[in-house]
């Protein structure tokens, strides 16, 4: 089940701390660190604690050799090879076959028409959810790790995102049935939604309504909309520790500004490190707050 935000590989100056990017690539840390000493495939910058700190490309390049060591390929062959090589044939198994494979052929020639089209057939035949869980999550990934590899420009990341989105978004406009309330948006400075909007999807058929407000979203204004809307819970989203770092204070005063009946929800990749820090501030995490629904 998808978190309430994707990894953000296309952000260029993010790094990742090794137990994040074991989450990301699959790889225990203690194979991450193998593979770098014996086989020197990525060298992650030290930090002055001593600390790994990885790349966007560096992190995309590892889930292309962890994907073809699951596929049955020896690393210490791979690790041979040369790296456009390795990558090629992680990409051509991605999405052999699969109706990803259609839309990143569209995403990479800028043909903005077939890229609709497909994406409107896709969300046709399998529903809001699923289309999200098995079409938008893995497409989003391997278009974060292309940018990230220099395989693809921003500009088709962009068109990428405004199809995609604006899909879900409409997606999430059509459902609103008679379930409690969930206002949601990203953290300021967030404007990644491929992952907050894919977890909305999730949560809509898991019988809640979706108010979403967007990315970029000012704290105060996330709770003045929860006084206006009255929602079950206000939930904000951020794939970024460092976002999250620097909007700490207003998250630790936002529960005991809400409305008495809705709860506190953080989501994305970038509040899992501050974990711990959420919950005593009254947070719920994640996408189990909403596995039940309230009466």
């Amino acid at each position: 089940m998808p978190s309430l935000a994707t990894s953000g590989l296309d952000q260029p100056d993010r790094t990742y701390e090794i137990h994040e990017v074991a989450q990301l690539t699959g790889l225990a840390p203690a194979r991450l660190r193998a593979w770098e000493r014996r086989y020197e495939i990525i060298r992650p910058r030290r930090m002055p604690n001593g600390y790994r700190a990885y790349t966007g490309d560096q992190v995309a390049l590892l889930r292309a050799f962890a994907q073809l060591v699951e596929a049955g390929e020896r690393i210490g062959d791979l690790a041979a090879r040369p790296r456009e090589e390795v990558l090629s044939q992680a990409e051509s198994r991605t999405f052999d076959g699969s109706p990803q494979a259609a839309l990143l052929h569209a995403i990479k020639g800028f043909d903005r028409e077939r890229l609709e089209g497909l994406v409107a057939q896709q969300l046709s035949l399998r529903g809001l959810r699923a289309f999200a869980e098995e079409v938008v999550l893995p497409l989003a990934q391997e278009v974060g790790d292309l940018w990230a590899l220099g395989k693809i420009p921003i500009a088709a990341e962009h068109l990428a995102s405004e199809v995609v989105l604006h899909a879900l978004k409409g997606g999430l406009r059509v459902a609103r049935g008679g379930g409690p309330l969930i206002v949601a948006g990203c953290l300021p400075t967030e404007r990644h939604e491929w992952g907050v909007l894919a977890s909305l999807a999730v949560i809509q058929e898991e019988g809640w309504r979706i108010h979403y407000l967007g990315a970029d979203l000012p704290v105060e204004e996330a709770v003045e909309a929860a006084w206006k809307l009255s929602p079950r819970a206000l939930a904000l989203s951020s794939s970024d520790p460092a976002i999250v770092r620097a909007n700490l204070p207003s998250l630790a005063a936002l529960p005991a500004k809400l409305p008495p009946e809705a709860m506190a929800v953080a989501g994305g990749g970038g509040m899992e490190p501050y974990a711990r820090l959420l919950r005593t501030y009254g947070y719920h995490l994640g996408l189990g707050a909403f596995r039940k629904v309230p009466r």
